[in-house]
Order: C-alpha cells, then sequence, then structure tokens
C-alpha cells in the first residue's frame, strides 16, 4: 500500500504545489491560464506528437484497447446524461456536461503522470489510444450536444461546421493526426525538429500537474450543488468500473487488450479526475460554476480512489 500511495502522492504533492503557488506563493490565477495554454499549445501536443509517431502504427490498432474505453465512456455519457435529464431536471446543455463531467477523464494532465511511474513501458501507447478515443468521439460528442441545445436558428450543416472548425484548430487533434501519419509511414523526424518536441513533451506532466493545482486554487468555493456530488461519483467509480467490465466483455469474445498492463492502464486512466478543459468547455453554457466545482471535488477525492484502485489493478 505504501508502494501505491507513493505513486498517487507525488502526483498531488505536485498539485497541491501549484495549489499553494497561487494561495500564498507567487503565482496568479492568470499566471496559471497562461501556463495552461502552454501545455494544452506546445507541451501536450508535444507529449502526443512524440508518444505517438515513435510506436509502431499496430500498436494503436488494438481494437480490445480502443474498443473498451470507447463503450465504457459512451455507456456512463448517455446514462449520466440521460438521468440528468429525466431525474434530475436539468436542460439539454447542463445535461451534455453533466454527461461529459462523468466521462471523460484527465489522461493527458493526471493519467500519464501516473502511468509513467506505475507503468512506464505502456504509458505512451495508453496515452495515445486514449486520446484517440477522448478527441476523435467524446469531445466532438459533448460539442454536438451542447451546440445542438443551443442551435436555435443554426441548420444542422452549420453545427457541424462550426464543431468541425474547432476540432482542425485543436493542437492536440493536430498532433494526434500527424503522430499517426508519422507512424504509419516510418518517418523519423530530424534530430533539429524531434529535440525541441521532446524539451516541450517533457515538460508536460510537472507543469500540467502544477497548473491543476493552480486553478483549483481559484475556483470559487460556493455552496456545493447535488450535482456536483452525481458527477464526481460517475467519474470516479461508474466510469473506471464501465471500461474494467468493457475490458471483461471483450476479452470473453475474443477481442482482449492483449496486454494486462494496457488493462490495468486503461482502468487507471478512466479513475482520473474529469479533464481540465471541462470548465472551460462549460462555460459557453454557462455552466462553468457546477464544472469547476465538480473538478475541485473530484480531484480532492480522486485521492483516495484512485489509491484503492491502483492497489487493486496492480496487484
Amino acid at each position: 500500500m505504501l508502494d501505491i500511495l507513493s505513486i498517487t502522492g507525488t502526483i498531488f504533492v505536485v498539485i497541491s504545489a501549484g495549489f499553494l503557488a497561487v494561495r500564498v506563493g507567487p503565482f496568479s490565477s492568470g499566471d496559471m491560464q497562461t501556463l495552461g495554454k502552454f501545455v494544452v499549445n506546445f507541451a501536450l501536443p508535444a507529449l502526443i506528437l512524440r508518444a505517438v509517431s515513435t510506436q509502431p502504427i499496430g500498436e494503436f490498432a488494438n481494437i480490445g484497447y480502443l474498443g473498451s474505453v470507447l463503450i465504457g465512456s459512451l455507456v456512463v455519457f448517455w446514462a449520466g446524461y440521460l438521468w440528468s435529464r429525466s431525474v434530475a431536471g436539468e436542460n439539454a446543455a447542463a445535461s451534455a456536461f453533466s454527461a461529459m463531467g462523468m466521462s471523460c477523464a484527465n489522461s493527458g494532465f493526471i493519467g500519464f503522470p501516473i502511468l509513467l511511474v506505475a507503468l512506464p513501458d505502456v504509458a505512451a501507447t495508453a496515452l495515445a489510444m486514449n486520446m484517440i478515443v477522448e478527441n476523435l468521439v467524446m469531445i466532438p460528442l459533448v460539442l454536438i450536444m451542447a451546440e445542438y441545445a443551443h442551435a436555435g436558428g443554426s441548420t444542422r450543416p452549420q453545427m457541424i461546421r462550426k464543431i468541425a472548425k474547432r476540432l482542425v484548430r485543436n493542437p492536440i487533434v493536430i498532433a494526434l493526426a500527424l503522430g499517426l501519419f508519422l507512424s504509419a509511414s516510418k518517418v523519423t523526424l530530424p534530430a533539429v525538429i524531434a529535440r525541441p518536441i521532446d524539451l516541450f513533451a517533457s515538460a508536460s506532466a510537472a507543469v500540467s500537474l502544477a497548473v491543476i493545482g493552480g486553478t483549483l486554487a481559484a475556483l470559487p468555493f460556493k455552496a456545493l450543488k447535488p450535482a456536483v456530488f452525481r458527477i464526481a461519483l460517475g467519474k470516479l467509480i461508474l466510469h473506471p468500473l464501465a471500461v474494467g467490465i468493457s475490458l471483461l466483455g471483450l476479452s470473453q469474445i475474443g477481442f482482449g487488450a492483449k496486454d494486462e498492463r494496457l488493462v490495468a492502464a486503461a482502468i487507471i486512466l478512466a479513475s482520473t479526475p474529469v479533464m481540465s478543459i471541462y470548465p472551460i468547455l462549460a462555460r459557453s453554457s454557462g455552466e462553468e460554476s457546477t464544472a469547476s466545482l465538480a473538478m475541485l471535488v473530484m480531484t480532492v477525492v480522486s485521492f483516495l480512489t484512485m489509491s484503492v484502485i491502483l492497489s487493486v489493478v496492480l496487484n
């Protein structure tokens, strides 16, 4: 158990450093926003590009892994959406972002640093496959649902064009597509390009964790709504459970993830809190407060839940 706490403890010490840097130290919330932009636009895309381009393309054609993460995430998304819409009585946009909070993991900012310590041999491959599902399916799905709720006079082609424009300009999507191309074509980048990419990628883990802590420090501590706890429960418990059941189900019909370490990695990544852009995307629908508080609660509680999940899947 001490080994597990050393993994999660390392992650949360860095998050705490970012938190204290804003609360009592030299950084402001504005500084953290700037660092966050650096991570999203440079460090994380570089990390993904390096991770994908340096692996054989066959590594990412893992139907068992991709299918399990996709099925588990979609099941939790639609369950969360229908519950929020029909039982909790939220509007369509709020329900979409409640569902996003339950089903979109923080694979890059929290999951990957944990895998680097717990399962370093498969960390890059697992991150790349999660990014494929998250950036090509889950985020577009959330954007479609939110845009549909606010469509007003917009036609369907206009809505599709708007979402497509967002995606093709997303640095992470660009890095993912470029990495897959380089992997498939077996092209090796020259050192003058590869080394700067390595430098940016190396900054990703520590800076991203510090940014999460600084972001949490700037969140308003308002009255917690029931929706906050519903979202946190869905993300920290239901999402890893759904991915785990999907892994088991697909393995029973001959589509296993091929590597027990990848099975563990998929569940670990699903157990992370929601991705850091959650409050940013929710802002367009006026759900930023609920999203921010949900992210705060699940980040704090995840120290316990992720420790339990790590102790289970790594033994």
